[in-house]
């Protein structure tokens, strides 16, 4: 039998946690390391849903929105820690072929740009939010799914959407004052 392959660690600048550059960076990798297994209970779930509905015929009412959300949720703060250990979407073919200094630069413009869009973002997710948990008239009453079970889950949503927007900016501030105090040094 062959001996089988030993499985090294990455190397120190690769581990995300090592990559986060603030404690807010590193309380979001901590938390996304944490919350990563809610996509094997999503899968799991949905496996549930599958057995129940071709097996046994009995579908459920709950699965499909259950997986929709959390996984919707996940994928919201996936974005919050892709830029918490810097590995969101860049332009490598200018960015890496560039001076550190035009790197620092293009980050800046990066964060500048990305703090006018999160702060649209605020308002309109401050409005969407503020529509699914209030009437009208300001009575408290979250927006449901309209389906048979009819959770609240698009309410709690928007919710979700709104605080990673204020954590994204918060994200973007801290990163903005990093890289103008590292413009000083390159």
């Amino acid at each position: 039998m062959p001996d089988t392959p030993e499985i090294l660690p990455l190397p120190e600048a690769e581990r995300d946690e090592d990559l986060a550059s603030n404690a807010l960076d590193r309380g979001i990798v901590w938390l996304g390391s944490k919350l990563s297994i809610l996509f094997a209970v999503v899968a799991i779930v949905s496996t549930y849903e599958i057995v129940m509905r071709y097996v046994f015929d009995d579908p459920t009412t709950w699965v499909h929105e259950t997986a929709t959300f959390i996984g919707a949720s996940l994928f919201i703060f996936g974005g919050l820690y892709a830029f918490a250990c810097d590995k969101h979407v860049r332009v490598v073919l200018i960015y890496d072929s560039v001076s550190k200094r035009a790197q620092c630069w293009l980050r800046i413009l990066h964060h500048l740009l990305g703090l006018g869009f999160s702060g649209m973002m605020l308002y309109a997710g401050w409005t969407m939010a503020h529509k699914a948990v209030f009437t009208p008239w300001g009575a408290l009453r979250l927006e449901t799914s309209g389906s048979a079970w009819n959770p609240p889950f698009p309410a709690y949503l928007k919710v979700f959407i709104l605080v990673a927007f204020a954590v994204l900016t918060l994200q973007l501030v801290l990163h903005l004052i990093r890289d103008l105090r590292q413009l000083r040094n390159v």
